[in-house]
């Protein structure tokens, strides 16, 4: 497994830990269809949550959240909207971005809006 995937596949592992403890019920992992991939798909008591991760072993050039562009954001929309095309679900939804570093694991609830109703 390439260094990148290991790295990815081990962030997604603490986020999922760390969204846990932190009252999170995760439903789905690595769901995908052709607009991409949502990381981890979880409730947050009433609310349907899309949780991007990124997980970095430097801080470097922008952090973690600096890699959730707008045009990641967009991605991460149309995937969600493909997502609930798919289920029935009348929760409200949320985008969350987990960020990992060697020394610290950072939650950004509501870290974007989606602009017209979902």
């Amino acid at each position: 497994m390439r260094a990148k995937n290991k790295l990815g596949r081990t962030g997604e592992e603490i986020a999922v830990r760390y969204l846990r403890d932190h009252g999170y019920r995760i439903i789905g992992r690595n769901w995908r269809c052709r607009f991409g991939e949502l990381d981890i798909i979880a409730r947050d008591n009433d609310t349907l949550v899309f949780v991007e991760v990124k997980a970095r072993t430097k801080g470097g050039f922008g952090g973690p959240e600096g890699a959730v562009t707008q045009q990641k954001q967009a991605r991460l929309i149309a995937t969600a909207r493909c997502y609930l095309l798919t289920v029935e679900s009348e929760l409200p939804v949320r985008f969350d971005v987990v960020t990992i570093l060697p020394d610290r694991v950072t939650l950004y609830q509501d870290a974007f809006q989606v602009s017209d109703v979902f």
